[in-house]
């Protein structure tokens, strides 16, 4: 036997500490290597239990368990990666597969989409899933009367039905994406009511954790669950509980996170992440993948009306600047259009050239919209993205340079996002990206979308939109897309100046599997299901 196999018995359980470590010194290894080995295969062990505590950002008082109504990470986490599954989801290697359903298959059109339903799942009250429940948790987000920021990205949704085991769905037109579609965090899938509807007022679900009762949801403060014990997948949720606190200010994170208070926090202040790279007991994680950072303009408000206006702006803001004291190492330069690194049809820096500060071109834009000066206000908090202030105070600082007067006006950390962001007419955001390009500028940037949050409309961009999304050819539908970005590029509503990594910090108490998911922070938003206590 030698060294790789002592590993993988003691991987298995099936080696004591003792007998590993004095196979290492047979072999060689000193104790203190031997000992170090043998706890890192130990770890590398999922096992069940323990009580993990994290903080979260993006909740406010304001959150429900409906999840139509989901806004933002705190009830992401909870709601999709914690109380209930999806028909898909994005695995750890960032590519769909089914969630609730085992399989699924489009028409040669990819208009109507049948998916299979995983049998034998129990919800948290024991009723068995069935096509009905999904069914009816897919209505809750469709029609005119619904409030579902969801309503969007299925619109195109003309009707959905059980058939037995399977459910259907059928399209107004073609959508080679839609079973990505169904793994988005608010279609979730929720117990069916008698007489229609879902029951999402108890928190329900078929997750891997559950809510023991009412008084463990507490908006905008915490939310405890625990272990669901007839959990359908059989190598996941390890934890007893999880402890989820919404803890707005990165320093009252770090602080918590390094006396012990907590296991993990996102969203890290990146000019603290040298300090806690040091702390030999955190680990440093940054993943990378589509979140960009965005400042919409509203386009049916002065000035914002005028294109030359939003150019002018576009042209005043420092991205480099914004990178290197920002993101600090942890981000990469943006070009006025959502599409990421991580998406198949991102355009190249030949297709649309990389726009930087240009103080002349923005005073130009200016002229051009009859103005030598401009005086304006934008709305932040750093709940919008991690250092959003400071990030408003830079914009400010180079917009003067092009005879921009840029005011900053801090807004609460709580309830920005629903009392702050579409409400005024300049605010800061983030996205986390979408798999697609399509789901993208559905959710986004299409006229009429409920989170098209700059008020953008574009003809040519909405045709292009319809014709991508029903192209099967993958070189006719990339050169749509890129088209796409294009149009974003010279007249969106965003300014998207810079991509960011998720960045995280976990204790050493915690253990993470060789793989993490990059579509979302929080290893895709299933750390919950994923992760372990060492």
């Amino acid at each position: 036997m030698d060294l790789t196999k002592a590993t993988e018995l003691a991987t298995e359980g099936r080696m004591s500490r003792r007998d590993f470590v004095q196979f290492s010194l047979a072999a060689g290894v000193t104790a203190a290597a031997a000992t170090a080995n043998f706890d890192k295969a130990l770890a590398a062990t999922p096992k069940k239990g323990g009580d993990y505590i994290q903080a979260l950002t993006g909740g406010g008082s304001s959150d429900t368990l409906d999840p139509a109504t989901i806004l933002d990470t705190f009830m992401i986490n909870v709601s999709s990666g914690q109380l209930r599954n999806n028909l898909t989801e994005i695995g750890p290697d960032n590519q769909l597969r089914g969630e609730l359903a085992t399989e699924w298959e489009g028409s040669p059109d990819a208009s109507e989409w049948t998916f299979k339903l995983r049998q034998g799942v129990e919800f948290h009250n024991g009723k068995t899933m069935d096509a009905n429940d999904v069914v009816e948790s897919f209505r809750h987000h469709m029609g005119e009367n619904t409030k579902s920021a969801a309503k969007g990205i299925i619109a195109a949704v003309q009707s959905v039905e059980a058939d037995g085991d399977r459910v259907v769905f059928k399209l107004d037109g073609g959508n080679a994406d839609f079973p990505y579609i169904a793994s988005d965090y608010h279609l979730n899938i929720c117990p069916a009511k008698d007489g229609g509807g879902i029951d999402w007022e108890s928190g329900v679900g078929t997750g891997g954790y559950m809510l023991k009762d009412a008084a463990d949801f507490e908006p905008g403060v915490r939310v405890t669950v625990q272990r669901n014990p007839n959990y359908w997948k059989e190598d996941a949720a390890y934890f007893d509980s999880i402890e989820n606190l919404f803890i707005a200010d990165a320093a009252a994170r770090t602080s918590a996170l390094r006396t012990g208070e907590i296991h993990s926090m996102s969203n890290l202040d990146a000019s603290t992440a040298p300090l806690l790279k040091r702390d030999q007991n955190i680990t440093v994680l940054p993943t990378y993948g589509n979140k960009h950072v965005v400042l919409p303009m509203d386009c049916r408000a002065d000035p914002f009306t005028d294109n030359h206006v939003r150019l002018a702006l576009k042209h005043a803001i420092d991205r480099q600047e914004m990178v290197d004291k920002i993101a600090r190492g942890f981000g990469a330069l943006g070009n006025d259009h959502p599409i990421g690194p991580a998406n198949v049809n991102r355009a190249t820096d030949d297709e649309i050239p990389q726009r930087m500060f240009d103080a002349d071109k923005a005073k130009f834009h200016l002229k051009k919209a009859g103005m030598d000066s401009l005086s304006l206000t934008l709305s932040v908090a750093d709940s919008a993205f991690e250092g959003a202030v400071d990030a408003g105070s830079l914009f400010s600082e180079s917009a003067a340079k092009c005879g921009i007067d840029l005011k900053i006006q801090r807004e609460p950390e709580d309830g920005y996002w629903s009392n702050v962001w579409m409400k005024k007419p300049f605010v800061g955001g983030y996205w986390g990206g979408r798999p697609t390009e399509d789901w993208m500028f559905s959710q986004v940037y299409s006229s009429g979308a409920d989170w098209n949050e700059s008020y953008w409309e574009n003809r040519s961009f909405n045709k292009l939109l319809v014709w991508a999304r029903s192209e099967l050819d993958p070189v006719k539908r990339r050169e749509m897309y890129v088209e796409m970005q294009h149009i974003c590029h010279d007249d969106c509503g965003s300014i998207i100046p810079m991509f960011m990594a998720y960045t995280h910090a976990i204790s050493n108490n915690v253990a993470l599997p060789e793989t993490i998911a990059s579509n979302w922070e929080l290893d895709g938003h299933k750390n919950g299901e994923r992760w372990w206590m060492a």
